[in-house]
Order: structure tokens, then sequence, then C-alpha cells
């Protein structure tokens, strides 16, 4: 799929299908999902401390895809709109967001599909259509719709809820809070081939 989705249109899409698919990167190995905070750039290395305290050394893959992350809020996510999100199963069977990442439009159909993903134990991705809206006093519920189903997903008030914007090299300095999906290198550093960098404060809640 990313291989489809690349050879349509580069940059935000391509980074939306390495970081939002179920990922498998052609002859490699499979990404490693970074997150954490850059300590420092040393030349062409990014040393980032990860959120479990290790000192990672990252390069920039050739065509690395780059991409800010700025706060949104529950008014933005409406009928239509394509949006990724990470829920936990709660104990009746139903499934509370932990964040919402909203798409642009020319992301739409990348990573499309519901499946586990690793920010915690037992948590899934969903990347879908937002086909209903229904607001409560403690949050909305979102009817999600994508091609194999569809799934209604609490998104309580205080989740977090980002979207994105285009993102370069200048955004990649000391301080800055990123995820990234990268691959194992050789000499045990990583290649960072996609990145997603907060803005204003924001810490990527992926």
């Amino acid at each position: 799929m990313f291989r489809t989705v690349l050879a349509r249109s580069l940059g935000m899409i391509g980074l939306i299908a390495i970081l939002a698919a179920p990922m498998a990167w052609a002859q490699d190995a499979p990404p490693v999902r970074v997150r954490g905070t850059i300590e420092r750039v040393d030349g062409s290395i990014y040393v980032v401390k990860a959120r479990d305290g290790a000192e990672l050394k990252l390069t920039l893959a050739d065509n690395p895809q780059i991409a800010g992350i700025v706060k949104a809020s529950l008014s933005d996510i409406k009928q239509g709109v394509f949006v990724g999100v990470t829920a936990m199963p709660q104990a009746d069977g139903s499934l509370s967001a932990l964040e919402v990442h909203i798409f642009t439009e020319a992301m739409r159909g990348t990573g499309e599909g519901h499946y586990p993903w690793d920010l915690r134990p037992q948590s899934t991705m969903t990347n879908a259509n937002v086909e209903q809206v229904v607001t409560a006093v403690d949050g909305q519920t979102l009817t999600l719709k994508y091609k194999d189903g569809e799934k209604k997903i609490l998104v309580p008030a205080n989740t977090p809820i980002v979207v994105y914007v285009q993102g370069d090299k200048s955004d990649l300095k000391p301080g800055a809070k990123v995820f990234i999906a990268a691959i194992k290198q050789p000499d045990g550093t990583l290649q960072g081939r996609a990145w997603r960098v907060g803005r204003d404060g924001v810490t990527p809640p992926m």
C-alpha cells in the first residue's frame, strides 16, 4: 500500500502512509517508532531522548517526510473529514479515544482501516471518514467509516487533538518533541524516514 500511495503523491501523503498504516518497508527491517525529544544535533546526527529515557542516534533519510503538528479542538472534527483516532477498548466493548489526528483533504484514504497500535498495550488506530458526530456534555461520539467497516469512538473533552501542517528540516532542532518512523541501520543508528514535529509547545500525541 505504501508504494501505491507514494506513487500517487510525495510529501504529506507519503508521511501519513508511513505512519498511520500497518507499516512495512520493502526489503527493510520493520520500522522503529521513536517518541521523544531532540536533545542535540551533532553534524548529521540527531540525538533523541526517547520517552523511556534511552538516547537514540538518528540520521535523515535521503528524502525525509517532515510534518509539523499543531493543536486543534473538538470543534474542528466535523462530518466528512478524514481522521486518525488512537483509542483504547473499554470494559463494555466500546472504544475511547486517546488522541485524534485530523488529516488534510490530500491525505484522505491513506492508512485507512482499523488495526493495532503501540501507543499503549491493546491500543488501536482507526483511520476513517467521519460519518456522524454526536456531541454530549463529556465530549463527542464519532461514527467512523472505512472500507472494511465502521467504528463508534467516544472522544472525551480532554482528548489531545492535532492537525498536520507542512514541515521541513528547520523544524528538527533541539527541544523539539518528535514522533519518528525509522529504520535500524547496520551500525546501530536509526535512519529517520518520516518525522512528526510538535509546534508551539505541542507534543505529538501518538
